[in-house]
């Protein structure tokens, strides 16, 4: 019995030491697939790179914020216009109304609506700067986008400040607000046109994706267009291009690489260089 009741016993701790109970996962979020590669890269790892792969040099996304921190001198960065809140004046809903989807969007991001503008210095010039970020409804431009970015031109052309618009922005004009969405493209153009009289120097950043009625208007409009490397730019996809005319087109040809060779835009930028870039031609163009 003895014997028994031993082998029942080691018999139940092996149950207990089965292969799932025993595995040791690793833990969630450490490792992030390349969109680009396709390899696994350590997260840290990426984060130190300024999120651009180590490998093949794909440039990842990063929020509003942290593109902020990466252009910024620290601590220089002054907030503009957050009182200025989205609304629902359309009443608009599709799988759920558009004031629930902004709250969502505001308590997922931690920003109040996809553009976060201010004022700060790089590398000691001071600068007026707004940031699209995709991440807040594909980063579209509603009136509040609108407002607050022609708000931040206006501060540019009184205070005589270069002016930087980094676009992240895969949604265009937001289609919950109808034609007070489409309005934006006009206002925040005609703000640039006066800015570019009175002798502003607006430097454009395109990152992936910058596409619809955000590409149509002010992100187009730089004195400087710089891009980072493979982002999409465009105004129709590819899909919709495709869909729409029948027509075969060239691969590649909405990247910044192909722009670049087709003269839409100046210069292809690395994120790493791109605040040197940035005070490089505040410098050459006589704004310091």
């Amino acid at each position: 019995m003895a014997i028994a009741d031993s082998t029942d016993q080691n018999t139940d701790q092996d149950a207990d030491a089965s292969p799932k109970a025993m595995k040791r996962g690793i833990p969630e979020g450490l490792w992030i697939r390349c969109p680009g590669c396709r390899d696994s890269i350590y997260r840290k790892e990426l984060e130190r790179n300024l999120n651009v792969c180590p490998k093949c040099r794909y440039h990842n996304y990063v929020s509003a914020r942290e593109r902020i921190a990466q252009l910024l001198d620290e601590g220089t960065f002054e907030v503009c216009d957050e009182h200025v809140l989205p609304t629902d004046p359309l009443k608009f809903a599709d799988k759920k109304s558009y004031a629930e989807r902004l709250t969502a969007e505001q308590n997922r991001t931690g920003l109040t609506d996809a553009a976060l503008c201010g004022t700060g210095m790089i590398r000691a010039r001071r600068v007026a700067i707004a940031v699209t970020d995709s991440a807040f409804i594909m980063g579209s431009m509603g009136s509040v986008v609108g407002e607050r970015l022609t708000r931040l031109i206006e501060r540019a052309t009184a205070n005589d400040l270069p002016l930087i618009i980094v676009s992240g922005s895969g949604g265009g004009a937001r289609m919950h607000e109808g034609i007070l969405s489409l309005m934006q493209m006009a206002k925040v153009s005609a703000a640039l046109a006066r800015y570019h009289a009175a002798g502003g120097l607006y430097i454009s950043v395109l990152t992936n994706p910058t596409m619809g009625g955000v590409a149509a208007s002010f992100a187009s409009l730089g004195d400087l267009v710089f891009a980072e490397p493979k982002a999409l730019i465009g105004f129709a996809g590819p899909r919709t291009i495709k869909a729409t005319i029948r027509i075969e087109l060239p691969e590649g040809f909405q990247t910044s690489e192909f722009l670049l060779e087709h003269g839409y835009i100046d210069r292809i930028v690395e994120r790493f260089r791109l605040k040197t870039e940035i005070a490089a031609a505040i410098d050459y163009c006589g704004k310091r």
